[in-house]
């Protein structure tokens, strides 16, 4: 497999036109994901890193596809401000991020990556750039480009350049922690925060061996007061952490396994308990966003797997989060799988993007 490293947008179109099956590669991150075939070319982001525009005073930034999330936080934070995206590998390229559909906790509070972004630049298999949206938030012209490229896995094109919103950084945060070993309870509590107006910057759930965890972050100068006001609406054993950073940190990662298999699932809040029972019953972990529906359920093999996909609920997706591995299959809604055939062909007719 070769490796190529265009500089610019319409190097890496011309890349794509070449005639061969090529594959966008920026950090590596989830190069496994997806179950894809070799390439014959892999088209490295690396030489399109840069931070190109940071207009503070409009919060909105100007970043290329292979600038790597961390980098452009260093930047941000100097102005106050952060993109609110925390996937759980900050090494990742934004690139990456986006056509991954990855996210963290923040997306509670901020959304996922598509509703983050205000235009996109992206380098197409017939060897052209095309450039959707604007550089200010009121603009939305083309808005629907970036958001089909968010979650694509980088089967429509090279995404070069991404035009993105900011948000102010809360100057400190912490975060309430209730436990128990009830999964009903745990529901319950879950859906009394999501409802109630604390504006959190994140709430979680985690479940593991027997035990579940609620985590409700809030951020402002008056955070461990108002951490103390959201423990008040918990009806379990509460603490609140001020250096919460560790806490946050372990749930991302959380939703990571390096030898086991890791299905996503999204559905309704309410059904919290449910996906709780599947996990207990499975020998696997959880870690959700509360306030969504979004769940992560860490699995020890394919058996397990099979099991969990048979019991979930009738959710709208569950897709595996991680690399493909043995025994693992996904089944595919018949009438999305001819939808996003008939996207493919439009965007990549030539079959240069496997």
């Amino acid at each position: 497999m070769d490796v190529v490293t265009p500089a610019s947008a319409a190097e890496a179109a011309e890349v794509l036109a070449s005639g061969r099956t090529v594959r966008p590669r920026g950090g590596g991150t989830k190069w496994a994901w997806g179950g894809f075939a070799d390439p014959e070319v892999a088209l490295s982001t690396e030489r399109l890193d840069r931070l190109l525009e940071h207009n503070a005073g409009d919060l909105t930034a100007v970043v290329q596809g292979g600038a790597r999330l961390a980098d452009v936080q260093r930047a941000f934070a100097e102005a106050g401000q952060m993109l609110a995206l925390d996937p759980p590998c900050a090494d990742a390229t934004l690139g990456g991020i986006v056509a991954a559909a990855d996210s963290g906790p923040l997306r509670h509070r901020y959304g996922a990556p598509r509703d983050l972004l205000l235009g996109m630049t992206v380098a197409l298999s017939d060897g052209t750039v095309a450039r959707a949206g604007g550089r200010v938030i009121k603009n939305v012209a083309g808005y629907d480009l970036a958001k089909l490229f968010a979650g694509s896995l980088g089967r429509l094109g090279t995404i070069a350049e991404l035009v993105v919103r900011l948000h102010p950084r809360p100057p400190a945060t912490a975060t309430a922690v209730g436990e128990t070993d009830d999964p009903a309870a745990l529901a319950r509590a879950a859906l009394e925060l999501a409802s109630a107006p604390l504006e959190l910057e994140a709430l979680d759930v985690r479940w593991s061996a027997g035990r579940g965890v609620l985590l409700a972050q809030v951020g402002g100068v008056a955070a461990p007061a108002r951490a103390e006001g959201a423990a008040a609406l918990m009806s379990l054993d509460v603490t609140v952490h001020e250096d919460d950073a560790g806490l946050w940190a372990a749930q991302r990662d959380a939703q990571r396994s390096a030898d086991g298999i890791v299905l996503r699932v999204a559905g309704l809040p309410a059904a919290l308990e449910a996906v709780v029972a599947v996990a207990e019953r499975t020998g696997g972990s959880l870690v959700g966003r509360a306030g969504i529906g979004t769940s992560w359920l860490r699995l020890p093999d394919a058996a397990a797997f099979e099991h969990a996909c048979r019991e979930l609920p009738p959710f709208p997706r569950a897709v595996v989060d991680g690399p493909v591995r043995d025994g693992v299959g996904e089944e595919r809604d018949p009438a999305l799988a001819r939808l996003e055939q008939r996207v493919k062909a439009r965007f990549d007719p030539a079959g240069a993007l496997p």
